[in-house]
């Protein structure tokens, strides 16, 4: 149907390499952190925050991270920085093996492969990718655990997760739905990335396709198999005074020395 916007998807069953750390073992033995009940860091950020080209290519693990971006430099610069859609494609092309001489959607992505390039590789950033930036760490957390979960967006400003897509959320010729909630008999279409940018008791504010959407907590345990919490110094150095676990910037990045090439 003519107008309306076309949305992909793209992410690959997930990965588990037993070097990337996890939330739990890092809070064993702590008290339990104090956070508020409630945390949205999309507030007063701009309605439209692009599709980074996820309307033509299954690049949405390298859109998640772009978007991240966006919700970083909003809230701890004050300024946001949205990089150009050949960043996008570049990181999709460098982190995913996207070929653009063949077109198509691309191969997809799988999340700890685009997080470990960025680790060590870095994102393109600025005009043409000509700079680089390099997340610090990243950690596994339990979809199982709400707490968590909750705690990574509000110590990381986003949770980054993968998930199998129900049908209901892509309806054909439509646009999808505000609320994305558990609806029994849906069948799956596909995997998707998206960070994760709020949350309260009745669900998660959701970044995808440069749009707002909420994930009910009930969708979130049905569907969601993977999170992440990302340490990035777009947040920690901007004086954010929030960090993953409480650990410093330089302790997480000893956590990832098992992930460093070289």
């Amino acid at each position: 149907m003519a107008g309306v916007t076309q949305r992909r998807l793209g992410r690959l069953p997930r990965a588990r390499n037993p070097r990337v750390p996890h939330m739990s073992s890092l809070l064993a033995g702590k008290a339990a952190a104090a956070i508020p009940a409630q945390a949205d860091y999309t507030q007063r950020m701009p309605a439209q925050l692009g599709m980074m080209m996820n309307d033509t290519l299954g690049d949405c693990t390298c859109a998640a991270y772009y978007h991240a971006v966006q919700v970083w430099t909003f809230n701890a610069a004050k300024t946001m920085d949205t990089e150009p859609d050949v960043d996008v494609e570049d990181l999709y092309v460098q982190a995913c093996g996207y070929n653009p001489r063949k077109g198509g959607e691309g191969p997809g992505g799988n999340e700890q492969h685009v997080l470990t390039f960025l680790l060590n590789t870095g994102a393109p950033v600025g005009p043409d990718g000509q700079s680089r930036h390099k997340i610090s760490a990243f950690i596994e957390v339990d979809p199982r655990n709400p707490a968590d979960v909750r705690q990574a967006i509000y110590e990381c400003g986003v949770a980054y997760i993968g998930f199998n897509v129900p049908s209901t959320i892509m309806p054909q010729n439509a646009p999808p739905p505000a609320v994305w909630d558990l609806v029994p008999g849906a069948q799956m279409v596909g995997g998707h990335a998206v960070v994760l940018a709020g949350y309260n008791d009745q669900g998660l504010k959701v970044i995808s396709w440069g749009e707002y959407y909420t994930m009910t907590w009930r969708f979130f345990a049905t569907y969601v198999d993977e999170v992440y919490a990302i340490a990035d110094s777009l947040w920690i150095n901007a004086g954010t005074a929030k960090t993953v676990c409480g650990l410093t910037l330089t302790e997480l990045e000893q956590l990832m020395q098992s992930l460093k090439e070289g």
